[in-house]
Formats: C-alpha cells, structure tokens, sequence
C-alpha cells in the first residue's frame, strides 16, 4: 500500500559475554529446549544505564554506558517486559509470576501484584507508565489466532486493576503517545498494531487496526514512539524494525546485522535519535542512528 521505506542495517552495540550464556539442559519455557537465553525488555534508567531480561533462565542485566553487563537478579521467573516507575524502580511483567517490583540498587524482589481477583493472569508480557502513575499491562499467555482471549489491564495509581481490552491474538508490546490520548498495541499473531484510544472518563474509544503488516516467523513483537510521535515496531522473525509516522506512513526500515529475533526496542532519552533492539538469536543488543527519518509535524 506504500512505497518501500530507505533502509539502513543496525550496528552490534554489544554482544552477551559468554560466560553468562547458558548451556546444557533444557530449558522449560522454550519448551524443553536449551537456549542460551533470550533478550527482551530493553529500557534506560535516568543514569543512562540500560536494563535487559533473559526470559527463560529469570535474569536481569543491566549493561553500563561503557558495555559491562551484570547480572542484578536471578529468580524463578519469567521475565519479559520492562518498566521504569517514578521512584527508579524497574515494573517486571513476569510470565510465570505475574507483577513484580525491583529494586535495582538492592537487587530486592516483591510482588506488586500476582492475580487478577482470584485468578492467575495468562501471562504478562509487556507493560508501560503513564505519566498519572498507571500500568499498562498486556496479558498475552498462550493466545493466538487460535484463541484470541488476550487482555489489556491498566493497574491504577490507587491500586485499582482495570481490563480495558479482552478478545485479543496474543497483545504483545505496547506504547503511548507523547499526549497520552493514544495506546498503541502490537497484536503479535495477527501482525497488525492497534489504536487504543484513552478517554478522559478512563473508558475507551473505538479500537482499530493502525497497521497491517506481514511476514516474518513470528510477528510484530515490542514498540517504542520518539518524542516526535514516530512509532517503531520489531518485526520477531524478519529481522526488522521499522519507523512509522503518526500517520502510519513508513520512514525506514532498519535492518539487523545478526539474527532475525528482534524482540524489543528502545530509544535513549531525551532526544530519541537512537534506536537500540534486543536480537534474541544471537544474544546481542543492536543500535541504529534514526534521526534523520521524521514524520509529519
């Protein structure tokens, strides 16, 4: 429907030093197979330090502005997405667990919540703050084409856990608009990011499908939006991240030097000129200089 983006291919910023790559054994949340490990959830802190997960082996690291990685916890869980709270605590959307808070100074683990009502959640996968204190939440578990029953929570400020949107193939990663009138939604089996309008009563408007996209082994996966508006998608399994306007016209196409896995992606504040995505495959973080692709003012 639109002409091909110019494209450019991302760099290597740093690669998992092997002594922190697992061998051996099978692993359960890849299904019994042995994975090294499996990066997602990238997001800076305010000293510019960069927070990773490695989902089936429950880890978090966090890679210095000078490349060293370290390994600030390492628990019984399944952590997938990443969120930086007000205080400087990391939000952990946990698979396995449910709602976790970190501090990264301690390395000290407590839940923040576990259950919606009596019921365990599907599976969190990725979650973002608004700038009012509430947590957006995508509840993925196992949905898919095949049983589209995915949820989108908001957790309030106040405590209170909010479904905005059940009915869902497999919701993934999730991002606001710089107003924050506007969620949008990575709907990872039907490659398509929907728009969530947020009402000033706390309600919903009518959703819709913003993109429609295709290919790739997996589908679109994490999100991230510059502080021009300018949304970037992972496309899991075509080793590509694109930059979409505000209009959903293509700016560019960002190819990766290394897998096809690209799972998340991130800008480093404030300026947002930098791209950096988690390539899954081959345990590396990548980065692309992104600032001369601008949509519509």
């Amino acid at each position: 429907m639109f002409a091909a983006p110019p494209e450019i291919t991302a760099e290597v910023l740093t690669r998992m030093p092997d002594e922190l790559r697992r061998a051996g054994g099978p692993a359960e949340w890849a299904d019994g197979r042995p994975v090294h490990s499996f990066l997602e959830g990238p997001v800076f802190d305010r000293e510019g330090n960069l927070y990773l997960v490695d989902i089936p082996h429950g880890r978090i690291f966090r890679i210095s502005a000078a490349g060293e990685w370290q390994v600030i916890l390492e628990y019984d869980g399944w952590p997938n997405g990443l969120a930086l709270r007000e205080d400087g605590r990391l939000a952990i959307a946990d698979h396995k667990q449910g709602l976790l808070l970190l501090d990264p100074a301690s390395g000290g683990l407590e839940p923040l919540l576990l259950r919606r009502r009596r019921e365990a959640f599907r599976g969190l996968n990725d979650l973002i703050f608004a700038r009012t204190g509430d947590l957006y939440i995508t509840d993925q578990g196992e949905t898919g084409l095949q049983d589209p029953s995915g949820r989108l929570h908001r957790l309030r400020a106040d405590g209170r856990l909010e479904t905005l949107l059940g009915s869902i193939p497999s919701p993934n990663g999730l991002v606001l608009t710089p107003d924050e009138e506007i969620l949008y939604l990575a709907v990872t089996r039907a490659n398509q990011v929907w728009r969530v309008p947020l009402l000033e009563d706390g309600g919903i408007g009518r959703v819709g499908v913003f993109l429609q996209l295709q290919g790739g082994l997996a589908g679109l996966d994490g999100l991230a939006m510059d502080p021009q508006g300018n949304l970037a998608i992972a496309h899991n399994g075509l080793g590509t991240a694109w930059l979409v306007d505000r209009l959903g016209e293509p700016l560019l196409r960002v190819r990766s030097p290394a897998g096809l896995t690209l799972t998340n992606l991130a800008f480093r504040p404030p300026a947002g000129e930098l791209l950096y995505m988690t390539e899954a495959e081959t345990g590396t973080v990548l980065v692309a200089d992104v600032s001369r692709a601008r949509g519509r003012p």
